[in-house]
């Protein structure tokens, strides 16, 4: 696993590699390669990803993948939103009322939760190395991995609440096994996980310092891959453990009694009234109230009304619903007027409408999840409708 920093050498969005193992197996490396933007996930990453797991997925000689992040910064903070404003001003502009004519944000959404998907049913180990950043697109890309690593620099977030999106890449399904009703919190405020914190809301399987990463991948080389995938996710498991270590309890957990109270009942204007009204000197409860007072009440409601009805849900049924919000919020939510808020204008004073939770109310909500295809036609309906089972690593 490449340990380069600022260097790129190859300026290919996504690097691969395939390293051979002491037994002749080989192990697929995948790197995502932009570290000047934090490797924000772009269209092409999404294709080129896509087709080499597709490949190494039936390739009886790998035995097992890693995905890791260009940099020392960031694995993967977020989608490619830069794009996605620019279709997004385009399909306005030409006056586009259909949620389907915007086809960059289609595509983007169509081959991204592709990927993310694939990553939760594939077969074959995958180590996911998320150190630094991993936010939006970035959890999206680790969540289904087999093998999830957090360093001491991990840092995790669900922050769509910024920039009027909603968690989405799984998240409505993701968030509601968060334990208690963490997942509510980091839904509404965006709140940072460390380490720590990673590994109580189950986002994250193993704590393990970024100075074994080169260690890591030394152990991975001389292990006895075999041609049988259930035994190489024990392989994996065993190496990883040698290098794994115990990480602090982070603020989630240490206030998750709290959490609990605050994000209880089905009422969400209870709920935002309570963490509002909420009186802490803890930084990291100041840091969420302030996240939620600024966030788009439109993406508060989505989120809560998504991860009630996606719970139970099947994972693809998750991203196909998921996949038609996603859509709406590029036509006609705040999407656009978040980004341009934080990332074109800068001026950090979005402009949201629905500009009260009041006016954002469940009835709103509803015509995010109205679909234009029927079922049998939906982009992504030939995503096996399973829930994957995961093995403790």
């Amino acid at each position: 696993m490449s340990r380069e920093t600022d260097i790129v050498v190859d300026e290919a969005p996504v690097l691969f590699e395939e390293r051979v193992a002491a037994n002749g197996m080989r192990i697929g490396i995948a790197t995502l390669n932009a570290p000047r933007t934090l490797n924000g996930f772009s269209l092409p990453m999404a294709h080129l990803l896509l087709e080499r797991l597709r490949t190494w997925a039936t390739d009886d000689g790998v035995a097992m993948v890693v995905l890791q992040g260009a940099g020392e910064k960031a694995f993967c903070a977020g989608g490619d939103l830069h794009s996605l404003y620019q279709s997004m001003l385009a399909y306005r502009q030409a006056g586009h009322a259909d949620i389907r004519q915007n086809a960059y944000a289609a595509e983007f959404f169509d081959v991204e939760y592709r990927v993310d998907y694939l990553i939760h049913a594939y077969a074959k180990p995958i180590l996911c190395w998320g150190h630094g950043i991993v936010m939006g697109g970035g959890i999206g890309l680790m969540s289904g991995a087999s093998h999830r690593v957090v360093t001491e620099r991990s840092k995790l977030a669900f922050p769509e609440i910024t920039v009027g999106l909603f968690p989405d890449v799984g998240g409505s399904w993701l968030l509601p096994r968060v334990p208690g009703n963490g997942g509510r919190f980091l839904a509404l405020t965006g709140a940072l996980l460390n380490p720590g914190d990673a590994l109580f809301a189950g986002l994250a399987d193993l704590h393990v310092a970024e100075s074994h990463r080169g260690d890591v991948l030394d152990a991975l080389l001389a292990a006895g891959w075999e041609a049988d995938s259930n035994a190489n996710h024990h392989h994996l498991t065993t190496v990883l453990q040698r290098f794994a270590s115990e990480a602090a309890p982070g603020p989630l957990q240490r206030n998750a009694g709290l959490v609990d109270v605050l994000c209880d009942g089905d009422d969400l204007q209870k709920i935002v009234d309570r963490i509002t009204a909420m009186e802490s000197e803890d930084a990291w409860l100041q840091a969420a109230q302030k996240t939620l007072a600024a966030g788009a009440p439109g993406s508060a409601r989505l989120a809560f009304a998504l991860q009630a009805r996606c719970a139970d849900e099947p994972l693809a049924d998750v991203y196909r619903l998921e996949y038609v919000a996603a859509l709406h919020c590029a036509a006609h939510g705040d999407f656009a007027e978040g980004i341009r808020a934080l990332l074109v204008d800068k001026d950090r004073t979005p402009h949201w409408n629905p500009a009260t939770l009041s006016d954002a109310s469940a009835a709103w909500a509803e015509d995010f999840f109205i679909s234009p295809w029927p079922a049998d036609q939906h982009p992504l309906a030939d995503l096996e409708a399973t829930t994957p089972e995961r093995t403790p690593a």
